[in-house]
């Protein structure tokens, strides 16, 4: 049986380098990529000496848009034109008092969080609908759940992506590739380091394998860890009248 050939991209973030491990412990290739090159072979040599995976590793600038499709064409090179799947990993994310003073730091989360994810997965979704197989895969964030004073402009970027992420699972459904969000709340990773009062703080162990999982079983949407699920589903039904009155 033929090596199936995962890319994921953002691969130095937290856990992207755990999903690494889940999916090269099942002996899947792996094309890593991110901006950070000597991370990226740390990370692919240690994958290798744990688990004998074959990787390649790809240089890859979110904010770059117009590199985007050159990134995409040499990453179909690296598995001759037979992606099994892609995952996108990458984001950014501020405190919220620095994005409403700047507008630099606030258009610095938007385009990370969306336009970027966008710009590569336009081309992801137009790869799958043509090959009929496969999946998409990427990580958004509770927060993009319901606004709130907190944290608004990043739930925002990732509220719309989930609308991105929904309508491509139904641009693509029939023909047979399965399109996964992923939704964790806050995780114990260099984004969130020095943040205070983080509710059900997870390790990005466990965020990467609920998220392997979700994949395997082509889950439309998973939140993690899983009491998410059902925090967010109160959350999202309380009425606006009294939603504005709470702080959170």
């Amino acid at each position: 049986m033929k090596t199936k050939t995962v890319l994921i991209i953002g691969a130095t973030s937290g856990i992207a380098r755990e999903l690494a491990k889940e999916f090269a412990r099942r002996k899947y290739a792996l094309i890593l990529a991110a901006r950070d090159g000597e991370e990226l072979e740390t990370i692919a040599a240690d994958l290798g000496v744990r688990y004998g995976a074959k990787i390649s590793l790809q240089s890859f600038d979110a904010l770059n848009y117009r590199t985007h499709a050159a990134f995409w064409k040499r990453c179909l090179a690296d598995c001759d034109n037979d992606l099994h799947g892609v995952v996108v990993c990458f984001g950014a994310l501020a405190p919220q008092e620095e994005a409403e003073r700047d507008w630099a730091v606030s258009r610095a989360m938007i385009d990370a969080n969306y336009t970027s994810c966008v710009s590569i997965l336009n081309l992801a979704a137009n790869y799958y609908e043509e090959r009929k197989r496969g999946f998409i895969a990427a990580l958004s964030s509770v927060a993009g759940d319901r606004g709130r004073t907190g944290n608004y402009i990043y739930g925002s970027t990732k509220s719309g992506l989930n609308v991105y992420l929904q309508g491509v699972r139904q641009r693509l459904a029939k023909s047979n590739v399965s399109v996964t969000t992923v939704k964790p709340g806050p995780v114990d990773t260099g984004m969130t380091w020095g943040m205070d009062k983080l509710p059900l703080l997870a390790p990005p162990e466990k965020i990467a394998a609920d998220t392997f999982r979700a994949i395997r079983r082509r889950a439309d949407v998973v939140y993690t860890p899983a009491p998410w699920l059902i925090v967010m589903a109160i959350l999202r039904i309380i009425p606006e009248r009294i939603w504005k009155k709470i702080s959170l």
